[in-house]
Formats: structure tokens, C-alpha cells, sequence
């Protein structure tokens, strides 16, 4: 019997998901929202490749990448599927995904081996994990004699959203790539689609790691040497590995299509297609959540609490409170505590530009939700006025906030479940359910959760300045730099 396969899945989880936005944010993207059943994007990529695992296979635990700021996200989501990583890759600078998947690549050799990548984007979907497992599966055995292996999805509709891929034989199995297309017109998309022998990019890619690191040296040695100067430069601390923040910024930015893929075609590379039929799809805008949600005779699909009348085609999601429609037709509704967006369905790929105009105008509602996730927990801004705003926090079970204290704001603490353990000056006492404490202006505090359930409690902040960044921290568990929260 031969050896099995080495395979190391690769996870690319970085990306700020903008085109879903409000509900997805930078600050908690759409990677980690659940918008199809019942677990993240993330964990969904993560436990569709364990099925990969079989006699001729050797699979490797997951390997992360992410971005610096999720990388507790990254931790609790994968402790719910109860799988630990081989290792979570922390960019401290996005710089697209050709150097995501070098650094991928470089850490996967460290241990001497060169095994296949299963190489996947954290925020698809599937509905057929047999097919999408038997799809990777011929990937992977092509891939194990030194091809690259692109898995490409038979359009049903001219889409504009997405890059194509040409083919030019006719090997059912697995067809060598002719030419990769940019993302089309409509005329130019129908055109694929009447003539045939074009596929959507599903942006995953199977390749052995040397295969990747020859090619991008071959046709980007700039992105190659400087990732590799990042990625020796780095440290790991536990299961995370940084590379170097320095040497990484000067990286770069390139997508791995741009930088190698459509370089392939016609040099003596071996790229191939696997065609994918897994009901698969791309949840890059809002009309893509629209497709795989289930819908009513009408075409209308709603998440939350959603009346829906005399509407066609129509797409609701609230999530805080009851959302209602009527005379509707191709349209987006999406609620969240702090924004509401109105969109034409077709035209959902341009929330991205109201997007960018919050981030120009730097109002907040671009990068954080009003409830924000935090390494020990979250918190969420119920309320505020002059001078005062209101909290509701909670803190996982023996997690804890930084010992820190506030030039301009008291702070007054109401524990309404758990226990919580205060710091307060030169006093540590303990508060269960109905229970408070008076924090004063400039003290040194912190809160901590000594018991085995969440601590919530409410917080009322007054004073002066109520902002995130009046805080000096004396000692934070989590490395945070000084003026994060």
C-alpha cells in the first residue's frame, strides 16, 4: 500500500467583508457571522475539510491565517468545534492573499515536510459536502504529482461578481486552465455563458507548498523574499505565529490570481481545473445571501424578527428588533442596533462605497458594531447622552480586563448575573447578582470573573471624556498595546 498523502488544510481568514456590511464589520467581519445554519462562515470552512481525512490521505490539523485583530475570534470559534490548529498566522498588515499563502506555505515546511495545501476562503458556502469532498479529493491527487489544482464552479447565471476561468480540452476530470478572466460586464458574462467552457473562480486552490513558493519565485521574487524575510524574522507565542510587523508591511500586496495563477497559462506549469458541483457560493454581497437563503412562493427571505407583505424577491434580516415590509420588490433590508441599510438587491456589491465614506468620514459604524467582542468577552453601548453612557458587559468565566484606570470618567458597576471579583484601589472584593460598586475618577481597577458562568453586569460611565482610548493599563493578559480596549 502506498504512503498516504500529507495534506495541510489552509484557512484564509482575513478580510473585513465590507460588501455585507452592516451586519459584517471590520472589527467582527463576515467570516465569523452565522449567515447560513447554525455556525460561522469560519467554523463551516473549517469542518467541511476534516472530511477530507480517509487511508490515503494524512491530514494535518487546520492551519489559520488572519488578521492580528481577530485572533481571538479565531480561538473561541475553533474551541466550539473543539479542534485545535497546527497554527493561527497573525498579519499584522493586510497584504491580500499571495503573501497570506507564502506565509502558509513557509510555515507548513517548517517541520521539514512539503504536504499538499487544501487552500480555502473562510467565508463560502456548501450545500453537497460529499461532492465538495470528492472534488478536493481528485485536487488533491493531482496535486501530490506536482500540478496545481483550481476548483471551478459551472456558471448557472451571467454574474458579474465573480472572476472566470477558461478551460481548453475537455478531460472531464480535470481540464487544463486556459486563461483567467477578470470579473466581466453583463454582455460580456452573458457571452460565458452562451458559449461554454467558462467557470467561476472559487478562489481555492490545491498545490504543494514547494510548487507554490517555485512559482511565486519564478514570477513575483519580490513577494517571495520579502515574506520569507517577515516570516524568519516573526516569533510564536503559543499556537499564534507573527511575523515580523516591520518586514511584513514592506511586503507587497497582490492576490494570489494576479501575482501567480494568471501567470500559469502557457508556461510549463501544470494548472488544471476540478470542476465543483457542491451547491456552492460565494457569500461576497447581500444578493449572494439572498440566493441560498430559504424563501418563501414569493422569493422572500428573512432572518429575525420580519413581517413581509405584497413584496417580491425581497431580502430582510433584523436583528435587534421587529423589521416589517410591504411593496417591495428586488430589495435589501438589513437591521443592526446601530445602522440600517436600504439597498436595490442587484446592486448590493456597492455597500462597499457607503462603506468607504464611513471610513473617510471615521464614524465608527465602519469598523465596530455597538456590541464589540473583546479577548475576555464583549460589551454593548446600550445607551448615552452628555457626559454619562451605559453598558452592558460581560466576561467569559475566568477571564478578566486589563488592571487599568481613566483620567476622565467614573464608573459605577451592577452585577446582574455571576460573580464578579473587583479590584478597586487597594481592595479586592467579591459581587454576585444585585450587588455594586462605585469605581472613582483616576482609580486603578479591574474586573474579573472568578466563577464557572458568564459575569454580566451593567456599567454607568460619567464624566468629562467617555471615549475607548482614556485608559492606562498597568497589566493586560491578552498583549494588548496600551490604547486598545
Amino acid at each position: 500500500m502506498s504512503n498516504p498523502i500529507a495534506v495541510q488544510p489552509v484557512i484564509m481568514a482575513g478580510g473585513s467583508g465590507t460588501r455585507l456590511w452592516p451586519l459584517s464589520r471590520a472589527g467582527y467581519p463576515k467570516q465569523f457571522l452565522v449567515l447560513s445554519g447554525n455556525t460561522s462562515l469560519f467554523q463551516q470552512a473549517v469542518a467541511r475539510l476534516q472530511g477530507l481525512g480517509s487511508t490515503a490521505v494524512r491530514l494535518a490539523p487546520p492551519l489559520i491565517v488572519g488578521n492580528e485583530e481577530h485572533r481571538f475570534l479565531v480561538l473561541d470559534q475553533l474551541r466550539e468545534l473543539k479542534i485545535e490548529p497546527a497554527a493561527v498566522l497573525l498579519e499584522p498588515i493586510g497584504r491580500n492573499t499571495a503573501p497570506a499563502l507564502t506565509l502558509a506555505a513557509l510555515q507548513a515546511q517548517a517541520a521539514g515536510a512539503d504536504p499538499v495545501l487544501v487552500v480555502t476562503p473562510a467565508d463560502q458556502t456548501v450545500t453537497d459536502e460529499a461532492a465538495f469532498t470528492a472534488a478536493l479529493q481528485r485536487a488533491v491527487a493531482l496535486a501530490a504529482d506536482g500540478a496545481i489544482a483550481i476548483l471551478g464552479i459551472t456558471p448557472d447565471r451571467p454574474e458579474t461578481g465573480y472572476g472566470y476561468i477558461r478551460t481548453e480540452d475537455t478531460d472531464a476530470g480535470a481540464p487544463r486552465v486556459a486563461q483567467f478572466v477578470e470579473k466581466p460586464d453583463l454582455v460580456t458574462a452573458e457571452g460565458y455563458l452562451a458559449r461554454g467552457g467558462y467557470f467561476w473562480n472559487a478562489g481555492m486552490f490545491v498545490l504543494r507548498a514547494s510548487v507554490w513558493l517555485a512559482a511565486l519565485e519564478r514570477f513575483r521574487p519580490d513577494i517571495a523574499q520579502a515574506t520569507r524575510a517577515a516570516h524568519a524574522a516573526g516569533s510564536t507565542d503559543a499556537k499564534f505565529v507573527r511575523p515580523d510587523r516591520a518586514l511584513f508591511g514592506a511586503v507587497p500586496s497582490e492576490s494570489v490570481d494576479y501575482a501567480v495563477m494568471e501567470q500559469c497559462p502557457g508556461s510549463s506549469i501544470d494548472i488544471r481545473m476540478v470542476e465543483l458541483k457542491a451547491g456552492w457560493n460565494d457569500l461576497g454581497a447581500w444578493e449572494a445571501v439572498w440566493q441560498v437563503a430559504a424563501k418563501d412562493p414569493r422569493g422572500n427571505a428573512s432572518v429575525g424578527d420580519a413581517i413581509i407583505k405584497d413584496s417580491t424577491n425581497t431580502l430582510v434580516h433584523a436583528t435587534s428588533r421587529l423589521v416589517s415590509a410591504v411593496g417591495l420588490k428586488d430589495v435589501v433590508v438589513v437591521e443592526t442596533p446601530d445602522a440600517v441599510l436600504v439597498a436595490d438587491r442587484e446592486r448590493s456589491q456597492e455597500v462597499k462605497q457607503i462603506v468607504n465614506q464611513l471610513g473617510a468620514e471615521q464614524r465608527g459604524e465602519h469598523a465596530l458594531h455597538r456590541k464589540v467582542h473583546r479577548p475576555w468577552g464583549w460589551y454593548d453601548s446600550i445607551d448615552s447622552g452628555p457626559r454619562f453612557q451605559v453598558k452592558r458587559i460581560m466576561v467569559k468565566p475566568g477571564a478578566s480586563l486589563s488592571l487599568q484606570k481613566h483620567h476622565h470618567r467614573a464608573e459605577h458597576w451592577i452585577v446582574v448575573s455571576g460573580t464578579a471579583e473587583v479590584t478597586n484601589g487597594d481592595k479586592v472584593v467579591l459581587l454576585t447578582e444585585n450587588q455594586s460598586t462605585y469605581i472613582p475618577l483616576g482609580e486603578v481597577h479591574r474586573l474579573a470573573n472568578p466563577g464557572k458562568v458568564p459575569l454580566e453586569i451593567i456599567e454607568v460611565q460619567s464624566g468629562s471624556y467617555l471615549g475607548e482610548d482614556d485608559i492606562v493599563r498597568f497589566e493586560d493578559t491578552y498583549g494588548r498595546v496600551p490604547d486598545t480596549p
